[in-house]
Parts: C-alpha cells; structure tokens; sequence
C-alpha cells in the first residue's frame, strides 16, 4: 500500500473533538478484528453502520465509505471482504492527516 499522507480538511471549531474521535477509530480497527476472529457478524455489522453514521459529520468521507461498505459485507457474511476493508480502513487511519481551516 502506499505510505502517501492522506490530506483531510477539517473545520477548526472541530479542532478539540478530533484527537478523541481518532482514537475511537483506531480503537475501531481492534474491535473489528476482534470480532472478525470471532465470526461475530452482528458486531461487524454494528460497527460498520456506526462508521458510516459518524465519518462523515467529522469530514472524513472515507470513513462513511468503509463503515457502509464494512456493513453490507457484514449482512452476507463475506470475511474475506471485511478483512480486506478492515486492512484498508487501518492504513487510512495510519495516514490520514488533518489539516484544519
């Protein structure tokens, strides 16, 4: 995968919310794994439909993406497409840098 910083725009009043946010998200990545190692396919489908209802309001586009695309993977029990997602959405999150305006 590429290691290209991801450039993402934020609006400063965002600011103080964005360091926990990002951090919920990183924890995210555990719990999908976690649940993926468990064939917990509820869990998957939980956290994806939460993804996709929160990146977005943040600015983070990409997230709402994987969330909703991490959730239908979920609802036909495809894991080798949730792993691959989750793989996507940890380097995401690895590169992802927020400027804010």
């Amino acid at each position: 995968m590429s290691q290209d910083k991801i450039i993402v725009h934020i609006d400063r009043d965002l600011e103080d919310l964005i360091p926990v946010f990002m951090e919920n998200r990183r924890k995210d990545v555990e719990n999908l794994k976690s649940a993926v190692i468990a064939s917990d396919y509820n869990t998957l489908k939980s956290i994806g439909h939460n993804l996709k209802g929160v990146g977005g309001g943040y600015g983070f586009a990409r997230i709402t993406d994987l969330g909703a695309d991490i959730e239908a993977a979920a609802k036909v029990n495809d894991i080798k497409t949730i792993t691959e997602l989750i793989d996507s959405y940890a380097d995401y999150l690895g590169r992802v840098e927020v400027v804010y305006q």
